[in-house]
């Protein structure tokens, strides 16, 4: 967007225009008034606040770059007034240093730019009736009183038009721009007011200057203390009403009020607040079933024959099962794995099965339910059209502006940044750079299992385990289970750490990609984000899920990672609960790591901050001083927050099937979550600069590929993590004749079936356990000189000794049949679901079918009406004209 504005400008850092040219700020004192959010003369409206350091009282730079810094202040705040802006400078009240520039937009200039920016404002009152909802007696008890927060009054839209001013619902000039507008049509001109020139490149805008430092800080304000009421009448207090029904903790089962979120915030925020409720409303069915199947878990736990088998000192106590590592580790009992062979049952049963099915429906429900939600805000929040109309180009896109090129569509002349060919080194550039740093993550993941590996040598040999011990610590405390909580601890460590890096990587490539639009920019940055977060938080669950243990060969022939690590071997019981662990322990540390980064450090801040100002001084501080000393809200604003929430929906969809409790504990996180984001940015932090949003941007399709992906995991978890396959072949297959001895389907004999016999004398030198042999004992299976292993091979002395079984094979091909029937299945009833569904509902087709009729109405045919009477009366003076002109010379 090309303004042609009238603006003073520096053009060389060297040379200053005459200072009887510059307008300058209109200084004044502070008037006791804490609350009052307006100019000294009570009428006009504080609509954003500047704050700088006098340059003349600071000394920590030197002369010369003060002097260049308050030319370019002076020059941007004559520009702004050259605008039409009304600014008022105030000292501070606490630091002497600090300057306060108020700014306040008068009626011309918000009509002017609301024309410009396409800002949709009200025509006439929303006739169309609405039925209501039959939960309405229900959600009636959790939502706010409407005596106290009012509902906003419903219109009909359209993009406003100076030309057609008449046509607007105006009662009040003061009121018809709210103060969200008001704040965002001030900072859209706060980013194209130029300051500078230098080698014939123009700088400007607002975030420039707050980056060099001319500015501290820039923000609209607060409309009152969130502890009390503002005591000017004239102040509306939205902000105390805001904390005391939204933010406070005693609302955490209330419904929010998104409409008085979305006029005191704007669209961006209270999308997000309508999406994270939304989310958080559907985890709770996801809970209720998740509940279900964890209980049905545990009440079945007791009648888990092959849990059973593991304990029973006949059975599981005469099963010595081979050394898991090369010499150092000893034989084991497989009796030491009965507590976790236990917990194993709880997780790992058929309602695990019905779970991961349910949540595969699940995730569709919530997607497409979401995208109706998300339709009846559009509208009712009037950016259905939005990224059409209203959204403008990003100031540092437009400064790049060097280069013609032809538009194919309009056939004129248009400026880009940068050519074709310039285009596509910078694409091939940023990708090879995201494709770099992801495989640097996948570097980090291979060392965190080359630590697993030599680790579990360490543990093995100071954890040994004899077969005689009593210690009850050793069925706890195993080399798998101390290995596992070490790599998942220092696993969580490495991802904070890579967190931090790749946020700068991430935004330092989106730079200098250059989007052209501020939604541009967070696509492609939310984009590149959720890739290094996927690989960061989610490689190593992968890892264990569906490689670890995996491919170890069998004790005559392991297989080694790097020619030199032996490959990690699973529980007996499988995989499953060191998964669980794994989740636990990420998604634990992240929910805590979060909550101390974004609530404790925001507050401590501002409490050293509160007490500092105290000590210094018991005067009165305006409310502008007030908001200054609150943190800044951050350039990407809710975008770590949908992060956070995204890579949480990740966990509970793509691992669900080896945690059904993980819904649960989302949903509880969530309810917390929600009420202390409203509390940090009702208390903590400044006031954002309210912002359009039409929707949640690039993370509907993020959740879209992850909702397709959860169907794949589960799958394979069921198939290839948990044991519920094999045991369903042995019970239905191998308990039976021919291959099974039992009269009936059964589960017994379920243990030594999976567990293949391997002899000592075929043990390789490099392998081969220190620990001696105890004597001529043998195993359960009365074979001398012979010991177990977790496979389905072939005993020493068959034909095909050590070589895969016949059940191995049929437990392989139930496994992927497995896999290509709940895929298939889910996907068709996702399919069904999806095209049932709806993404628009017909009550909101019908509202903007009526507010586009209106809008031709109202705007063009009432033209039209003018038009056709002035030419009526034109035609009536032309027919009296041609009269007088034939009368007869008689008369």
């Amino acid at each position: 967007l090309v303004l042609e504005l009238n603006q003073v400008i520096i053009p060389t850092y060297g040379t200053v225009p005459d200072q009887q040219n510059l307008h300058t700020p209109e200084w004044v004192d502070f008037d006791d008034k804490t609350d009052s959010l307006f100019f000294k003369d009570g009428q006009r409206r504080i609509d954003f606040v500047l704050v700088y350091e006098d340059e003349t009282k600071k000394m920590t730079h030197k002369r010369s770059d003060r002097k260049k810094h308050k030319r370019k202040r002076q020059v941007y705040e004559s520009n702004l007034i050259n605008n039409g802006l009304h600014l008022e400078a105030t000292r501070s009240v606490l630091d002497e240093k600090l300057v306060f520039v108020k700014v306040h937009a008068p009626w011309e200039v918000l009509c002017t730019y609301a024309e410009v920016m396409h800002i949709k404002l009200p025509l006439q009152h929303n006739d169309l009736k609405t039925r209501d909802s039959a939960f309405n007696w229900f959600s009636r008890f959790f939502r706010v009183d409407e005596n106290i927060i009012k509902p906003e009054q419903e219109f009909f839209t359209a993009p406003f038009q100076k030309e057609h001013l008449s046509n607007f619902y105006i009662q009040d000039k003061d009121t018809f721009f709210n103060p969200a507008t008001r704040s965002r049509i001030v900072h859209f001109i706060l980013s194209r007011v130029e300051y500078a020139t230098k080698n014939n490149v123009k700088k400007f805008g607002i975030n420039k200057l707050l980056d060099t430092g001319i500015y501290k800080a820039a923000f609209p304000l607060h409309d009152s203390s969130f502890r009390h009421p503002s005591t000017d009448p004239n102040c509306p207090s939205e902000r105390y009403l805001l904390y005391r029904e939204w933010a406070h903790p005693k609302n955490i089962f209330k419904l929010q009020p998104l409409d008085f979120i979305r006029k005191y915030y704007g669209e961006k925020i209270g999308i997000y607040f309508a999406w994270l409720g939304f989310y958080t409303n559907m985890l709770t069915v996801a809970a209720v079933v998740g509940v279900g199947c964890f209980l049905y878990g545990c009440l079945t736990k007791d009648n888990c024959t092959w849990s059973q088998e593991v304990c029973d000192p006949n059975i599981g106590g005469n099963i010595i099962m081979c050394p898991q590592c090369d010499k150092v580790c000893t034989y084991w009992n497989l009796t030491i794995t009965c507590e976790s062979s236990k917990k194993l049952c709880i997780f790992d049963s058929f309602g695990t099965l019905v779970f991961a099915v349910f949540m595969g429906i699940w995730v569709t429900f919530f997607l497409e339910f979401w995208k109706r939600r998300q339709a009846e805000l559009e509208y009712e929040w009037d950016t259905v059209e939005y990224l059409e109309q209203e959204e403008q180009v990003r100031p540092e896109y437009e400064a790049r502006c060097t280069h013609v090129v032809m538009n194919e569509i309009t056939q004129q002349e248009e400026h880009v940044p940068y050519t074709a060919c310039g285009k596509c080194v910078r694409m091939t550039f940023c990708t090879s750079a995201i494709f770099f740093w992801i495989l640097l993550i996948i570097a980090s993941v291979v060392g965190i299992i080359v630590y697993r590996l030599s680790v579990f040598l360490v543990f093995s040999a100071k954890l040994s385990q004899h077969i005689s011990g009593t210690e009850a610590i050793r069925k706890y405390l195993t080399p798998q289970t101390a290995t596992s909580v070490t790599a998942s601890l220092i696993s969580f460590v490495v991802i904070m750490i890579l967190n931090t890096i790749y946020e700068k990587v991430a935004i330092l490539i989106t730079d200098f990609e250059l989007p052209r639009t501020q939604t541009d920019y967070e696509n492609s940055l939310t984009t590149k984000m959720f890739l290094f977060q996927f690989v960061n938080y989610y490689s190593s669950c992968f890892y264990i899920a569906f490689f670890k243990g995996k491919f170890v060969g069998h004790p005559g022939s392991p297989v080694y990672w790097l020619g030199k690590y032996r490959n990690e071997e699973c529980d007996p019981g499988g995989c499953l609960l060191e998964l669980t662990t794994q989740l636990a322990i990420i998604v634990g540390g992240k929910a805590i790591w979060n909550n101390i980064q974004e609530v404790l450090l925001p507050l401590v801040k501002n409490l050293i901050g509160r007490y500092s100002a105290a000590a210094r001084s018991e005067k009165v501080v305006p409310r502008w001083e007030h908001d200054y000393h609150l943190q800044p809200i951050g350039k990407l604003g809710l975008f770590y927050e949908y992060l956070e929430m995204v890579i949480q929906f990740g966990f509970v969809t793509l691992f669900v099937a080896s945690f059904p409790l993980a819904p649960l504990l989302a949903l509880i996180n969530n309810m917390l979550e929600i009420r202390l984001d409203a509390w940090k940015l009702t208390t903590q932090f400044r006031r954002m600069v309210p912002q359009k949003a039409q929707d949640i941007g690039a993370w509907q399709p993020i959740l879209q590929g992850i909702a397709i992906l959860a169907v794949v995991t589960n799958a394979m978890i069921i198939a290839f993590t948990s044991d519920m396959i094999p045991r369903l072949v042995y019970y239905w297959s191998f308990s039976v004749p021919p291959y099974g001895s039992h009269s009936s389907h059964t589960m017994k004999g379920y243990i030594n079936s999976t567990l293949s016999v391997f002899n000592v004398s075929d043990f390789k030198n490099a392998s081969k356990p220190f620990s001696s042999w105890f004597g001529n004992r043998t195993t359960c299976r009365q074979v001398s000189n012979k010991h177990l292993y977790r496979d389905l091979r072939y005993p020493p002395g068959h034909q095909h000794q050590y070589e895969h079984n016949i059940y191995y094979w049929h437990v392989i091909a139930a496994k992927l049949a497995f896999i290509i029937v709940m895929e298939h299945v889910i996907y068709f009833v996702k399919f069904i679901i999806s095209y049932v569904i709806p993404d628009v509902s017909q009550k909101t087709k019908s509202k903007v079918k009526r507010e586009k009729y209106l809008t031709q109405k109202l705007l063009h045919e009432n033209d039209l009406k003018g038009v056709k009477k002035n030419m009526g009366k034109i035609a009536d003076k032309i027919i009296k004209g041609a009269h007088s002109t034939f009368r007869p010379k008689d008369e």
